[in-house]
């Protein structure tokens, strides 16, 4: 079994009746997640974020998984929840939020989703690998307006891994019109790795009747260690606040 990356584990926080599922991006890890994590859960609640197959270890391990592993992460850490809690609401970042809309169109019960500059269209990732010859592709983590923040990641992108996400962002949006719960978008107005219209048109296909598109006006696609993350903290636990108490 390969060897998990420091400050790449799992994360979770037992914690009150309402359970917070978050999930990290592409090639990315729980580290880029841990702040709203360990925030949610000083609130009293409780919390999960799993380290995705094939993630935290190397580009090689994550090669040989695919969106259906992904998916299965996600899916484990959200039966996790359902066992301790009485309501669940999910999150995500990058490709994160591209699985928080998968959980949330899947299980109806969900209260809330929130999608982090969510991934459903990335054309350019999938040109590059479409034309590469080469087995890797440049890294795409670490896009940070903030100096001095980093982002644990891979410093390599596998080729076969892009198919994979493709999938899952095709998927994705063909269900999008299938998301009835409340939702909180956040998006970063200047994106390197993600087109901010991804969440835009989230915002116009999805179904729910109380939506919220939130703009990060200092952040990059990395927004939860930027400069914004502060806001992400705040507009988040307000959103839970509102739905706990909604039928």
């Amino acid at each position: 079994m390969a060897e998990v990356m420091k400050d790449a584990e799992t994360l979770q926080y037992e914690g009150n009746e309402v359970g917070i599922l978050i999930s990290h991006g592409f090639t990315g890890t729980t580290q880029s997640i841990k702040p709203l994590a360990d925030a949610f859960s000083r609130e009293g609640y409780t919390v999960i974020s799993p380290r995705l197959a094939g993630h935290g270890t190397s580009p090689e391990d994550m090669e040989e998984t695919s969106e259906k592993d992904w998916i299965l992460s996600v899916e484990n850490a959200y039966h996790w929840l359902q066992e301790r809690c009485e309501m669940v609401f999910v999150a995500g970042l990058s490709m994160g939020g591209t699985l928080a809309l998968y959980i949330a169109e899947t299980f109806k019960e969900v209260k809330g989703v929130i999608s982090i500059n969510g991934a459903i269209d990335m054309p350019k990732l999938e040109q590059s690998a479409e034309e590469s010859t080469e087995h890797f592709l440049a890294a795409i983590g670490s896009d940070i307006h903030k100096e001095g923040a980093f982002e644990l990641a891979y410093q390599e992108t596998p080729v076969g891994s892009v198919a994979a996400f493709v999938r899952l962002m095709t998927n994705v949006r063909k269900r999008l019109n299938g998301i009835h719960c409340p939702i909180l978008l956040f998006v970063s107005d200047e994106d390197h790795v993600v087109p901010p219209g991804n969440s835009e048109e989230i915002f116009e296909t999805v179904f729910s009747e109380h939506k919220e598109l939130v703009h990060l006006e200092n952040s990059y696609h990395v927004a939860t260690l930027d400069h914004d993350q502060d806001l992400i903290l705040e507009r988040s636990l307000e959103f839970f606040e509102t739905y706990i108490n909604t039928k």
